[in-house]
């Protein structure tokens, strides 16, 4: 199994991805399946507009209150967990989370860690960082099995392998696992994956997770899953290391009960998901299994660039559900992997300028039609298209300008043509004599203007015949009978 970064991409090529995935029939067939199917089960599960409205308040507010009370919360789920006998760890970057989980490997001897399902190692690209020194890491969740089988990021944060249809994964099986014939039957599949993975269990010397909530008055993480891997993950081999955003901590377990509902609702439209593990520390006296040593790695990695603005501090009331992708125009069509980013769709354009900067990722918010249906869906009510504006209006700004928060790369897209050509546009509207001067030149420059505007006139999809009325029906029928 490979752990090289043959396919990771960067966002900074993103248009050309673009352009690629566009072309790619296939693809837009099997996400535009995926996104349908997804929204379609989501609805099923808030058939009461009215209590859903009341979930999303209760969610916003619980996550507001976290983020508003962020330093508190941390330092007391630090005290609670160290009291549990957890060993708690702070990362300003993805390169110390890296090196504290590799000491923590090395301590041990470790030449292999098996891993449950975390956004926040792909984030940081923990399995390629431990291969170059030797050390093995293992997907279980299987669809992040099948993209480290191909040597791909995962295109959605929920279900990674979203964009393999069953014969690529057939064609993988094949390739990957020692005497597995190609088959596109998805229970053989699933079967013959967690076979692959059983044995990985109990030869890890690690096991590695994310952590979907932490509960500060407890000292508890909580995770969220359906096949079990996350649970063997975090019992069977001796050391269990969890790593978490900073952002993951609400005030207490009571507070994690509707962030749970709305979560898996919202995700794969389940009213409930097959595993909640409440996690408090390692194996205690007389328990017969579980870790013997636990350590949880708070990440910081740009997170408290977006935490000390206050508009983008909303940024961070995120609960990884992506629901904002499965509704998302844009996403439904170029697919996860045309972002570069660990995390794409709508909350990938609002978080990857923190994690990566805007130098590297201004074009991303402008890849939105702004129809709002990301915020629409959101089950924290995180106003997505209110921030994908200000990105872009941060990216556009004069770097040379002095702002009270300024965000890393900022004015990375900013061009002082196109600011005179606006300061212009805007100072002859603003002016009714300067715009009557300008009108009349511009009627008589119309000669030079182009004979045919490719993007509208020849690119256009055409527009359907207008139904034909009512009486115009009732005619045709009484001159059939």
């Amino acid at each position: 199994m490979s752990n090289a970064p043959l396919n990771f991409v960067s966002p900074a090529d993103f248009r050309a991805r673009v352009d690629q995935a566009l072309q790619d029939g296939k693809l837009r067939s099997s996400m535009r399946g995926a996104m349908d199917f997804l929204q379609t089960k989501r609805k099923s599960q808030f058939p009461d507009t009215d209590e859903l409205e009341l979930l999303r308040d209760l969610g916003e507010a619980v996550r507001q209150h976290a983020l508003a009370n962020l330093p508190q919360l941390l330092q007391q789920l630090e005290t609670n967990l160290q009291a549990n006998g957890v060993q708690v760890h702070w990362a300003e970057t993805a390169e110390e989370a890296n090196a504290i989980i590799h000491g923590i490997a090395e301590r041990r001897a470790a030449r292999r860690i098996i891993k449950g399902k975390s956004m926040a190692s792909e984030e940081v690209e923990l399995n390629h960082y431990m291969a170059e020194r030797g050390i093995e890491c293992v997907e279980s969740d299987m669809g992040e099995y099948i993209v480290q089988l191909a040597d791909e990021k995962p295109s959605h944060i929920v279900m990674p392998a979203v964009h393999k249809t069953k014969a690529d994964i057939g064609a993988l099986f094949e390739q990957h696992i020692p005497g597995m014939a190609y088959t596109e039957d998805v229970d053989t599949l699933i079967q013959a994956g967690r076979r692959a993975l059983r044995q990985a269990f109990v030869d890890a010397d690690i096991g590695l997770s994310g952590v979907n909530f932490a509960a500060a008055d407890t000292g508890t993480i909580w995770l969220v899953e359906n096949e079990g891997n996350g649970r063997l993950s975090t019992t069977v081999p001796d050391v269990h290391i969890a790593l978490m955003g900073l952002e993951k901590v609400v005030a207490s377990l009571e507070h994690i009960v509707p962030l749970a509902s709305l979560l898996t609702r919202s995700a794969t439209g389940q009213s409930i998901t097959t595993y909640f593990n409440l996690i408090s520390g390692p194996r205690r006296a007389g328990e017969l299994d579980g870790p013997r040593e636990m350590h949880l790695v708070l990440l910081d990695n740009g997170r408290t660039q977006a935490y000390a603005d206050e508009q983008l501090r909303q940024t961070l009331q995120c609960i990884r559900c992506g629901a904002c992708m499965n509704h998302c125009p844009v996403y439904a069509r170029v697919g996860g992997h045309a972002y570069g980013t660990t995390y794409p769709g709508p909350i990938g354009k609002i978080i990857s300028p923190h994690l990566l900067g805007l130098d590297a990722t201004a074009d991303l918010a402008t890849a939105s039609s702004l129809c709002g249906a990301c915020g629409e869906v959101c089950p924290v009510r995180i106003p997505i298209p209110q921030l994908l504006v200000r990105l872009r209006t941060e990216a556009n700004r004069d770097p040379a300008q002095s702002v009270a928060h300024p965000l890393r790369g900022q004015g990375a897209s900013y061009s002082r043509s196109e600011q005179l050509v606006w300061r212009f546009w805007s100072g002859a509207f603003a002016r009714p004599s300067v715009y009557r001067v300008f009108r009349w030149v511009a009627t008589r420059l119309r000669t030079f203007a182009p004979s045919s505007q490719l993007g509208w006139t020849q690119h256009r999809t055409p527009l359907k015949p207008a139904p034909r009325s009512l009486a115009e029906l009732l005619r045709e029928r009484g001159q059939a009978e």
